[in-house]
């Protein structure tokens, strides 16, 4: 999956777990609430890897285009 996809999917997950979140506060689902906290840290962590893909492939461009 290339960075873009993973930010893009980690801010759809960050999204559907602050809903699911707010979902569980308003119903009083606690299962909801953890679930949704999961889906939202999953998130944040697929973002960071796109960060990550980007990071490594500008270092990669710009080693390679010091040559």
């Amino acid at each position: 999956m290339g960075s873009t996809a993973d930010k893009v999917k980690g801010s759809a997950n960050e999204a559907m777990g602050k809903v699911k979140q707010g979902v569980g506060e308003a119903t009083g689902s606690d299962k909801m609430k953890r679930e949704g906290a999961f889906q939202e840290s999953k998130g944040d962590f697929q973002k960071g890897v796109g960060k990550a893909k980007d990071a490594l492939k500008h270092a990669a461009d710009e080693a390679t285009s010091k040559d």
